[in-house]
């Protein structure tokens, strides 16, 4: 009868110093994203982001960086990620097709409450995307973090790990 008792010992666990505590925390993923810019005229006009990406996971090239994007290369980014891998890719903040409807009374896709609400759905986007493994191997996601321009002819790849 006594064989059959589970084991009911503590594990031994290190004990916790102020380092460990309070010190950087071992893996993080930072990313914010801000400063929308319209720019443009008329029909031309569009509204630009900046990404900056604080990072210290050894897959990113770049420990800090920063990039300007346009929804467009938002939308880019999720294809890119639904045909090539195996993560489920949250959706984008909506196009907004009402608010870019002549005679309006507001300024519409240019109106600083959308910008701001898209602006947050964006960061939402790529915190989601980027905080995934498997995306974090996804060289469509490393050009559109870390380089100047998003080269959409690529060849799409993994990134191998240092």
């Amino acid at each position: 009868m006594a064989d059959t008792i589970a084991d009911t010992r503590r594990l031994f666990s290190k004990p916790q110093n102020l380092n460990d505590a309070y010190g950087p925390p071992s893996n993080f993923l930072e990313i914010d994203v801000s400063s929308p810019e319209t720019v443009g005229v008329g029909r031309t006009r569009f509204t630009t982001y900046e990404i900056r990406l604080k990072t210290n996971l050894p897959i990113f090239k770049l420990k800090e960086s920063r990039v300007r994007r346009r929804y467009s290369d938002f939308e880019w980014l999720r294809g890119e990620l639904e045909r090539d891998s195996k993560v489920v890719v949250p959706p984008l903040p909506g196009k907004a097709l009402f608010r870019q409807l002549p005679f309006r009374g507001d300024d519409g896709i240019f109106d600083d409450a959308f910008i701001e609400e898209r602006r947050a759905g964006l960061e939402q986007f790529l915190n989601k995307v980027a905080g995934h493994p498997l995306a974090q191997n996804e060289r469509c996601l490393h050009m559109f973090l870390q380089d100047e321009s998003v080269d959409k002819t690529y060849t799409p790849s993994k990134i191998r790990q240092a």
